[in-house]
Formats: structure tokens, C-alpha cells, sequence
């Protein structure tokens, strides 16, 4: 485009326009169509009254020398180009026009640089279907909207109105298009810095770049005619679950080389390593046994992750979410973003973990039922299950306590026992034993009522004589019945000193014999007996009373000597 110069007033005085205008055109007045000289002469409020050396002087809108509202830069005097649209008008004026002008010195240009593969300088000044338009220096020209730059733009709005290089992809003076590209001179802008980029690249450097896109594991960063990959882990020290969390398209970062293969040309970059790492001294900071409050990052079937401060997250594993809930899921118990004190149980520094425990900042129920209720305690509560080998009993919403079969009764057999009883049934029972570590209360509705064998347990020994009652032969044995409470089994091997006599069979229900007491089992109410044992007693105290079988004598003489001194001594025969 060539602008508006202003000559001197006097340089033209002695030119002759009509033989200039002769000269250029020839005889012939019919010049429309061209692009001649012209000298402003006086300016109207509408239109610049210009001597083109005719009979007659051309005027020209004034809005063809700028913009509405903008003051023309045209005065009287200058020297201007102009196009003859028409020789003369039905009043005999000369129509011309200061744009078509410049266009037509516009398209002469724009054809040379398109022919030298030049770039141009243009102004994008409007929107249009499918992209803009540019005004390259008085030619209109097409911007379509995929060559505006190399990565979709959302707003254009800094763009437009600048003065920019575009590269000129098509022409068409017949048609009068032109059609542009933006996108082609940045190309070649990024190939260049890509190359100086990539020659000075190195690990650890840290360098300004654009988000280009994103992705589920990352995002692309232009650096300049090239692009790295943010992963999502290296976005910050804190856990992101999507890159989109933390960052935009189009936004500008800061960004460190993490690592450069100079073969592949791939990149790999980070912004938590430009931060200080909060996991430096995070033992020191979150000693085990302290308490903390924290935030509920993510759930999964195995706990709950909670951040204690930005970067630092430790889980909450299932089974220490609860103390009676077990094999809940955590999604039960906490929610996402929920805030929540939780015990430090293990750091592990080096592997970046840390445990946390949600049941330990509450009261452990077994350690204060144990508190409240000591063994030997009476409790109520109602049956919730019935089992095989027990009563499960309710002691409060979370904890249940078991009475087992053999403590439910004295006299009955725990399965005649427990068919007594009923689900949902409100029932007594004695706290036998509480199992901090493992969990458990041991009950007992049996020891609320006197054990009818006490008595017959405090008075029997080991070594005890006593005379036993015989309700059940086995082929291993016999059961016997002792004060008519306490049982007891005599083995096939204790039952005559005698092998011959060691026969279960020769004894019969019902019948009574004496044996010796072995063992006493207080808490089962059962002693274990011998006859043999009794037998061979009573032997050592026959040879103690009455002499020795180092004497020669046999058992026999012995037994039948004694015997007959005791009864001549009650004078019997």
C-alpha cells in the first residue's frame, strides 16, 4: 500500500495534466479503468474534490480515507492515486475512487510476494462464515479458521485489529479472492525454534510453555515448536485424579525437563519438582499413635485415602475403619471430601505411605465393655443368633456376646439345652472372660445358679477311695456316676490289676464299685478313676499291716494269715 504523500503546491504549477494525462493514456480520453494522479484541491464535510488535470475536477467520498469517526489524514495539496471508475457521470463529473486504488496497488503487490513465495503483513478486522477477514494493505483477503494458528484458538479477540505476517496460500485476481494463512508462518517459526530448542535441551532445565491438550493420563506442553508430556502424577504432589483438575487448555506453566531421549525427541516434563516435597521430614511431622485431622481424597473396596496436608495422603485401610464393622465397605462409613480425625500408625518415608486407623480415635468397645462390666458381672441381653455350639447374645448395637453349649446348663446336655431356647428371646448370663485382643465375651446362664456338684467337688481328692455307681459300659470302659453328680470314666487298662479281668464286660449298669480318684476336673465336673489302681493300694497296705514277701511267704499266706488272726481275735470261726 502505498500512502498519501504531500508534494510541494508549486511542483505541479507548471505541469500540464492534460498532457501529462495525454502522454500516459494517449489521445484517447476513455481511461477508465486506470489508476491515475491526482492533486486535492479543497475538502467538503462528504467528499476531497481532486484536479486530475481534466475539464472537469473528480471528487472522491471522504470515507474512502478512513474509518467512521477517524479523521482523514488527507489535506489540500496532496498528491494521491486514484481510480477512474467512470470518464464523466450524467453531470459530467469524473467518479473516482482512493480504494480501488489502493487495491489495485495492493493486488500488484500481494502477486509478487505470491510469486516470490513471500509472506505479507495484514490486519484481521472481521468475522465471517468459516473464518476472518484480513486487510492486506487495501486487498481483502480469506482467513479460514483452521490456519488462524497451530492449535485451536477460543478467542481471536487479541488478534484482530494487529498488524501480522500471513502467507498467501491462493490467488485470484479474475474473482478477486485471496486466501491466507497465519497458521503456515508459525509452522515455520515453531520448525525453527524447535531445532534451536531442541539442540539446547536438556534434564532439569526449566522452561515456559502453553497447555496444548489434554488427556486422561496428561497433558501435551507447547514449548515453543515442541511438545512435552505432563503426566498426571508430575502435576503436583498432591493426588489428581484427572489432569483437567489442575489445568486448562491455553494455559501458560512452568514446567522442568524430568527426562530427554534425544532420539525418540520425546520429552517428559513436571511442575511438582519445581515445589518443595512435603514428604521431606513427614515422619518427624506425623509420628505413629498421633492424631490428625484430614480430608477423604478417594474410596476403594480396601479404604479410604486422606490427605493431611497438600501432597501428603495416607489410607485408611478397611479393617481399621471399624471396630465391629467388619468387611464393610469404606464408601459406608466416610465420604468423598469428608473431614475426619484419624490415628498415625506407620510411616513408611521411603515408600511415600503412611497407615492411618479411623477406629483408633475412638474408644475401643471391648476395652470399655470390659470396664463396665468385669468378669463375674451379670448382663441382659436378647438372643440374636442361634448356632451349633451356642447362644450369641446382644450386649449393645455393635458387640455380641456367646454363651457356649456347656455353659448353658448344669444338669442338661448343652444340645437339650440350647432347644430351650428362642431368637429374639431376653435372657441373663454371667460375664466369664472378656478377650480384648481377639474380640470375645465369654458367657455363662449356667454359673447364675449354684453348681449342685460344688460340694461334691470340694470334698473329693486325688487318692480318694470312693464308691461309684455304673451307667454306661463302652468296650474302651466304663462310666461311672460318684455322689450321684459328678461323672467319671474308668479306661478298659484301670480296671482290674489283672489283665484277664480287664474286660468292660464283666460289669454291668447299675452296679456299684469302689475305685480310686486319679484326677479331678473341677471346671468340666469329671473325675478320672482306677480299680486297678485301688487294688494295687490295697495291696501295699495288706504287706505294710502284715509282713513282707521278702519272707518267702506268697500274698496268699499273707491275706490268709491276716485273716484268720482278725477273726480269732472277734472269736469267729
Amino acid at each position: 500500500m502505498t500512502s498519501a504523500t504531500t508534494q510541494n503546491t508549486d511542483h505541479f504549477r507548471g505541469e500540464d495534466f492534460a498532457t501529462l494525462l495525454d502522454e500516459t493514456l494517449g489521445c484517447d480520453s476513455s481511461f477508465e479503468g486506470s489508476v491515475i494522479h491526482g492533486r486535492v484541491v479543497r475538502l467538503t464535510d462528504s467528499h476531497v474534490i481532486v484536479d486530475v488535470g481534466l475539464k472537469s475536477e473528480g471528487r472522491v467520498a471522504l470515507r474512502e480515507f478512513a474509518p467512521l469517526g477517524v479523521k482523514p489524514e488527507v489535506k489540500v495539496g496532496d498528491v494521491i492515486e486514484l481510480y477512474v471508475e467512470r470518464y464523466e457521470d450524467q453531470d459530467g463529473n469524473v467518479v473516482l475512487s482512493r480504494e480501488k486504488a489502493r487495491r489495485e496497488e495492493a493486488w500488484n503487490s500481494l502477486e509478487k510476494a505470491f510469486e516470490s513465495n513471500q509472506r505479507v503483513n495484514g490486519t484481521i478486522y472481521g468475522r465471517v462464515k468459516g473464518g476472518f477477514t484480513v486487510d492486506l494493505g487495501g486487498a481483502m483477503a480469506f482467513l479460514p479458521g483452521s490456519q488462524v494458528d497451530v492449535r485451536p484458538v477460543r478467542d481471536v479477540g487479541s488478534l484482530i485489529g494487529v498488524l501480522q505476517p500471513f502467507q498467501i496460500l491462493k490467488m485470484d485476481r479474475a474473482r478477486g479472492n485471496i486466501v491466507v494463512s497465519r497458521r503456515a508462518v508459525l509452522e515455520e517459526t515453531r520448525a525453527e525454534q524447535r531445532s534451536e530448542l531442541i539442540q539446547g535441551l536438556a534434564e532439569g532445565m526449566v522452561l515456559d510453555g502453553v497447555v496444548k491438550n489434554i488427556t486422561d493420563y496428561g497433558a501435551f506442553v507447547d514449548l515453543g515448536g515442541v511438545d512435552g508430556l505432563l503426566h498426571v502424577t508430575d502435576v503436583a504432589w498432591k493426588r489428581i485424579n484427572h489432569p483437567s483438575e489442575a489445568l486448562q487448555i491455553g494455559q501458560p506453566v512452568r514446567v522442568q525437563v524430568i527426562r530427554f531421549n534425544s532420539e525418540t525427541q520425546r520429552i517428559s516434563l513436571g511442575m511438582k519438582q519445581l515445589e518443595t516435597d512435603p514428604w521431606e521430614n513427614v515422619a518427624l511431622k506425623y509420628p505413629s499413635g498421633a492424631k490428625f485431622t484430614g480430608r477423604v481424597t478417594n474410596i476403594t473396596d480396601y479404604g479410604a485415602f486422606v490427605e493431611l496436608e497438600p501432597g501428603v495422603e495416607g489410607l485408611v485401610h478397611v479393617s481399621e475403619i471399624s471396630w465391629t464393622k467388619k468387611n464393610i465397605h469404606p464408601a459406608k462409613v466416610v465420604s468423598a471430601s469428608q473431614e475426619v480425625e484419624v490415628m498415625v500408625l506407620d510411616v513408611d518415608s521411603a515408600k511415600r505411605r503412611i497407615s492411618l486407623g479411623l477406629k483408633q480415635v475412638q474408644r475401643n468397645p471391648w476395652e470399655q465393655f470390659a470396664e463396665e462390666h468385669p468378669v463375674g458381672s451379670t448382663i441382659e441381653g436378647t438372643i440374636r443368633n442361634i448356632t451349633e455350639f451356642g447362644l450369641f447374645i446382644g450386649l449393645s448395637p455393635d458387640i455380641d456376646g456367646m454363651v457356649h453349649l456347656s455353659d448353658l446348663s448344669w444338669d442338661e446336655t448343652g444340645e437339650e439345652a440350647i432347644k430351650t431356647y428362642e431368637k429374639g428371646q431376653l435372657v441373663q448370663a454371667k460375664v466369664l472372660d472378656v478377650d480384648v485382643e481377639k474380640e470375645r465375651i465369654s458367657l455363662g446362664i449356667k454359673q447364675l445358679q449354684k453348681d449342685p456338684a460344688a460340694d461334691a467337688l470340694a470334698n473329693i481328692q486325688k487318692g480318694n477311695i470312693v464308691t461309684c455307681t455304673v451307667i454306661a459300659v463302652q468296650p474302651n470302659g466304663i462310666e461311672v456316676k460318684v455322689s450321684d453328680v459328678l461323672t467319671g470314666f474308668i479306661r478298659r487298662t484301670e480296671l482290674a490289676r489283672d489283665k484277664a479281668e480287664q474286660r468292660s464286660d464283666r460289669f454291668s449298669v447299675g452296679e456299684t464299685v469302689d475305685a480310686k480318684v486319679v484326677s479331678v476336673d473341677r471346671a468340666n465336673r469329671k473325675v478320672t478313676l482306677t480299680i486297678k489302681g485301688r487294688e494295687i493300694e490295697e495291696d501295699k497296705q495288706v504287706i505294710s499291716d502284715y509282713g513282707s514277701t521278702d519272707s518267702g511267704a506268697s500274698l496268699g499266706d499273707i491275706l490268709g494269715a491276716a485273716i484268720r488272726r482278725r477273726n480269732d481275735g472277734n472269736g469267729d470261726e
